[in-house]
């Protein structure tokens, strides 16, 4: 049976990240996707242009509606902007029994930030308690946690523990951004640490990427896999589609991940 896998974020009109890019990863990963929109945003690969929130309300019905109707076999959550949409995200997230995935989104590859200063409060403390998985990056883990950014994998494990006492199942956490020249991933659950080394790779098309390997990993979960495989196939398929990046030709800033390589390269 095809997983369902419900993705609840924000919108990018580029197409690049967001919940665009959200349903192109679950599709391509093998399940079918579901969405929640939380906010539309006016963006392109150079940057964020304009936020419009959803009413709590609709927002809300949208949630409901879904989950009346479909089965919902995981859910990632990423950009929610406020603490209102954060507290009625985390709500709702009560009432399921299902793999959660959640990307803290909290600045734009450009630099826009994304989830509001005073909205990092009820994600810490109303909403990280119900993920299953969460994959900040490294500014957005030291964002949650009110410290500097971590420059070594020995900040890196030390943060991911922190992250971990907030009562989540396991934590992924991401290297990208460490100066090395290559792109070390942390898995941390209850029974230790697990490593994913990666190559760096030389493009500057990168922007929804950690959209992308959240989605991913959703998918992979709501099909039945471990934490550890999920991710392990989540990297292989981002750094793929980081890869193949380079075939698109979107915008004049940093482009998309190619979210279709491997299924096009088939054609």
């Amino acid at each position: 049976m095809i997983a369902n896998i419900l993705t609840i974020a924000g919108s990018d009109s580029g197409g690049g990240a967001g919940i665009q890019a959200d349903l192109k990863a679950i599709s391509a990963t093998g399940a079918y996707g579901l969405s929640v929109i939380t906010a539309l945003t006016a963006q392109n690969t150079v940057g964020v242009d304009a936020i419009y929130p959803i009413a709590i309300d609709f927002l809300k019905a949208q949630m409901e509606t879904v989950s009346r109707d479909i089965r919902i076999d995981a859910v990632k959550v990423g950009m929610l902007g406020t603490p209102e949409v954060t507290l009625a995200v985390a709500a709702f997230l009560k009432t399921l029994d299902c793999p959660i995935v959640v990307d803290p989104v909290m600045v734009a590859k450009s630099g826009d930030r994304l989830l509001h200063a005073d909205a990092v409060a009820a994600m810490r403390e109303q909403l990280l308690p119900h993920a299953t998985v969460i994959t900040p990056n490294l500014p957005e883990a030291a964002d949650l946690l009110g410290q500097p950014e971590a420059v070594s994998e020995s900040e890196m494990i030390a943060q991911a523990r922190a992250l971990m006492a907030f009562g989540i199942g396991a934590c992924v956490l991401k290297g990208g951004h460490l100066m090395t020249q290559d792109s070390p991933d942390l898995l941390m659950t209850e029974s230790g640490e697990l490593w994913f080394p990666g190559l760096r790779i030389d493009t500057v098309n990168t922007h929804g990427t950690g959209c992308t390997v959240s989605s991913a990993l959703a998918s992979y979960l709501g099909q039945g896999l471990s934490i550890p495989t999920a991710f392990e196939k989540a990297k292989g398929y981002i750094q793929g589609a980081i890869a193949a990046s380079d075939q698109l030709s979107v915008g004049h800033g940093h482009g998309p991940v190619h979210h279709f390589w491997d299924l096009w390269e088939r054609r």
